[in-house]
């Protein structure tokens, strides 16, 4: 079920309005774990399996750390490998096989190395995460274990940001469900906002340049320079639109249900430097990979080539993070070796140079192969070889470009605030409920007007 379906536009007023039809927090968090199994359900049902034991893994780890501390290393050592065994074997066992058959091959070996072929469950990399901080956070003293089962579940499951974040941490969101929840009507206007916001951004922006974009790619020798130029630019605003736009959607869906999610994205494009952007791009992941992996190795207060080593390895593991292909690998490398760039000559903020250098980072994470992104690369900068703009009609740039710059307009007035619809809140009188409702109908009409072809979410791959 996604967000910018029929399915979930039927599923979020019916959930919504018995949720505070209960007065008891319990029956809430029976609620939404109901719920939330139920949306996540809606994509294949057998997917809920992995999801409860992954859950249940964290959950009796915490317990058990508790109870026995002498061995509370090893407890969690084992969680961490069981969740991260179940994480691997669906997400990169088959890729792993396959390397491992064109090693052999190279040196002369026959191996027959076994595939799975399964379908990758949505949302893996994000809930194991979650769950992972949770017994970490509970070995580290950080946060006591919770004996409630269905608010453990629910924390984990929560649906909103179930299949592409925020990662959210127990010690932010699990407390949420440990207390009274009371509807506040101007909160939940505000998340309303923030939604139609994240919706105009997937559905506007995002679906509209999609098209563009696989054109572009896929017939990059009979494109001119500024075509292949613009599919860069074009792919930098989808990916922004698709995965920002889900997380606005999702953290102003947990407001309906008065529940506050991390901040995911702080308007990234504005960055005038790579360790910058990185502060502001998915924000949950870098934190987590900061507290879990970064800092425990060290961090920056070691050796400089064990803080170099410390970068690689993190970025390492955010690249394969991101899916199963040398690409999001090279990716991640590469963006390591920019920040240690950046450490290194320590230069100043430059807008421009950030966003170019993140422009080619995503030649690398768009490409199917390594090969394919170098070969697109040095076919966008072989000026002369076609025309400028031959390939596609540039009238087509007209359906994106518009809402692109009303997109970067709106968000550069916003940047001290969390969305930039937040402002809509105080637009109409806070006694004029139905004159903010129409203002509401009238801003999602005019997103399915212009709405491109429904597109699955970027993230769910991931």
């Amino acid at each position: 079920m996604q967000f910018n379906s029929l399915e979930f536009i039927v599923f979020l007023p019916i959930v919504f309005a018995i949720y505070w039809s209960l007065n008891n927090r319990r029956h809430q968090n029976v609620l939404v774990l109901a719920a939330s199994y139920l949306f996540y359900g809606w994509w294949e049902w057998r997917f809920l399996l992995l999801i409860a034991i992954t859950t249940a893994c964290s959950f009796s780890s915490g317990l058990l750390i508790q109870r026995f501390c002498s061995v509370r290393k090893w407890i969690c050592g084992v969680n961490v490998v069981l969740n991260l065994a179940i994480l691997a074997v669906f997400k990169y066992f088959d890729f792993f096989a396959d390397n491992l058959h064109a090693l052999a091959t190279v040196l002369g070996w026959h191996i027959d190395a076994p595939t799975l072929n399964i379908v990758l469950p949505v949302g893996i990399s994000f809930y194991t995460f979650q769950a992972l901080s949770y017994a970490i956070d509970v070995y580290r003293g950080r946060i006591s274990p919770t004996r409630e089962v269905v608010d453990f579940f629910a924390y984990i499951s929560f649906f909103p940001q179930l299949v592409a974040g925020p990662i959210e941490r127990a010690t932010e969101l699990l407390p949420q469900f440990q207390r009274p929840r009371h509807f506040d009507q101007d909160r939940a206007i505000d998340g309303v906002w923030q939604m139609l916001w994240g919706a105009f951004k997937k559905m506007v922006i995002a679906d509209n340049c999609a098209p563009l974009v696989d054109a572009i790619w896929a017939h990059p020798h009979e494109m001119g320079s500024g075509w292949l130029a613009m599919g860069v630019l074009l792919f930098a605003f989808q990916i922004y639109g698709d995965f920002s736009g889900y997380s606005d959607m999702a953290i102003g869906c947990a407001r309906l249900f008065g529940i506050d999610l991390t901040r995911n994205f702080n308007y990234p494009y504005f960055a005038r430097t790579i360790p910058d952007f990185w502060r502001r791009w998915h924000i949950s992941l870098t934190t987590w990979f900061r507290d879990y992996v970064y800092i425990p190795l060290g961090g920056n207060r070691c050796a400089k080539p064990m803080v170099m080593r410390n970068v690689l390895l993190v970025w390492l593991l955010s690249g394969l993070w991101h899916g199963a292909n040398w690409t999001f690998v090279c990716w991640g490398l590469y963006h390591a070796a920019l920040l240690l760039f950046y450490r290194a000559l320590k230069l100043r903020g430059n807008w421009l140079l950030t966003f170019v250098l993140v422009l080619i980072g995503w030649v690398i994470f768009r490409a199917p192969s390594i090969a394919q992104a170098v070969d697109y690369l040095a076919v966008m900068v072989r000026v002369g070889h076609l025309p400028l703009w031959q390939g596609m009609d540039i009238g087509r740039l007209g359906v994106v470009a518009l809402p692109i710059v009303m997109m970067l307009m709106a968000e550069y007035r916003a940047q001290d605030r969390q969305h930039a619809l937040q402002c809509c809140t105080t637009t109409v009188s806070r006694h004029m409920l139905w004159g903010r409702l129409a203002l509401m109908a009238v801003v999602a009409q005019v997103i399915l007007m212009f709405a491109g072809t429904q597109s699955q979410f970027i993230y769910f791959q991931f």
